[in-house]
């Protein structure tokens, strides 16, 4: 089976997440990935050591790649460089703004000199503004946009328990290189991409802002919507928490006969549409709530399941690691294989398998 990026070759300046998410992605689908590692090595290699004794992010997040170690600041290893990037169809890079040009890798004078070459730049603020200069991380980043704000219960803000921002930036980084090899085969020519982790989680946040500059600055409620009512956790009289989404008036209207069993609050003014319900919020989770208490949660499920309304399990990573829908992949490492959740996208009559994740290797200058 020929992937669908074999041939390409990727050259990845990269440590921490969000850049290495993007090559490992391009590396999944075929291209050869040579990632550039400092002495030291990438210092995601020391993040935590649960998966065979290795940092879980890099085991996740470098896979299929091959990995070099390069004292850049050296002539000797700046030549190694430049030797690479005279191959590459990609380059992509997380370095402090700037930096790539102090080594004497200018992007612009990258592109005249190889004009079918793709290089993406990974910033926290951008390459320019105020800010560019500021060491940005992942909860740094949803401290500053104001992600944190909307997240967590009514008494304090919190960080998403993921690295949210990392991961939105390289899957940015990943569609617009993608993107831009599209255009290359049509035109033949490369691109220059800026992606900063700023912009990224401000688009991303682009409904709560709206909703802030339109008079109704959402407020943090925990496990609840913002804006759609009812929506949020509900307990049963016996058993575990159950949450449930009501995405339309007419979903509301079959909760209230078939589960919460009184139809006249599906045409009540105060419940009848979903701005209603959320003005009258308070009243309209108790009537759910009240519902809930009258059963254990294997007949509140079945019930809310026969009247197809929307329900998950309020899970966490033990109901992930045994639940009947994760898929699973295993990669090799230098620990031993680890097993982890496979890529989302299936390719119908495709199995692909993903590389080994790479051990330390100094390379020669």
């Amino acid at each position: 089976m020929v992937l669908p990026l074999e041939g390409l070759e990727v050259v990845a300046i990269e440590q921490a997440v969000a850049a290495p998410y993007a090559t490992s992605r391009l590396a999944d689908a075929g291209a050869h990935v040579t990632k550039i590692e400092r002495p030291e090595g990438d210092f995601a290699r020391g993040y935590d050591d649960v998966a065979n004794g290795q940092s879980s992010y890099f085991v996740w997040l470098n896979r299929g790649k091959d990995s070099v170690t390069l004292d850049l600041a050296s002539d000797g290893g700046k030549e190694i460089l430049a030797g690479l990037i005279a191959k590459a169809d990609v380059l992509i890079q997380n370095l402090k703004p700037g930096s790539l040009s102090r080594l004497g890798f200018d992007p612009d004078e990258l592109a005249e000199k190889h004009p079918r070459l793709i290089t993406c730049s990974i910033s926290g603020y951008g390459e320019d503004g105020p800010m560019a200069d500021r060491k940005a991380y992942d909860l740094l980043i949803q401290a500053e946009t104001g992600l944190c704000s909307l997240t967590g219960g009514p008494d304090e803000p919190a960080r998403v328990g993921i690295s949210l921002v990392d991961i939105a930036t390289g899957v940015t980084a990943y569609t617009a290189i993608l993107e831009a090899l599209i255009r290359r085969g049509v035109t033949g020519k490369g691109a220059q991409i800026s992606v900063s982790m700023f912009d990224v989680l401000a688009d991303w946040l682009t409904v709560p802002l709206l909703n802030h500059e339109g008079g109704k600055s959402p407020k943090r409620i925990g496990l609840a919507h913002p804006s759609i009512a009812p929506y949020g956790v509900f307990h049963p009289g016996e058993g575990a928490p159950i949450l449930i989404a009501i995405q339309s008036d007419r979903e509301w209207r079959t909760l209230c006969e078939e589960f919460i069993g009184k139809p006249e609050l599906g045409t009540d003014s105060r419940f009848a549409t979903n701005v209603a319900r959320v003005n009258n919020r308070t009243e309209t989770d108790a009537a759910v709530a009240g519902a809930f208490a009258k059963f254990d949660a294997g007949t509140a499920i079945r019930l809310l399941s026969e009247a197809k309304i929307a329900l998950a399990s309020v899970n966490d990573m033990e109901g992930l690691s045994k639940h009947p829908h994760l898929r699973r992949v295993t990669v090799d490492t230098p620990g031993g294989p680890v097993s982890f959740p496979a890529p989302a996208a299936i390719f119908k009559g495709e199995s692909r398998k993903l590389g080994p994740v790479p051990a330390l290797k100094p390379l020669e200058t």
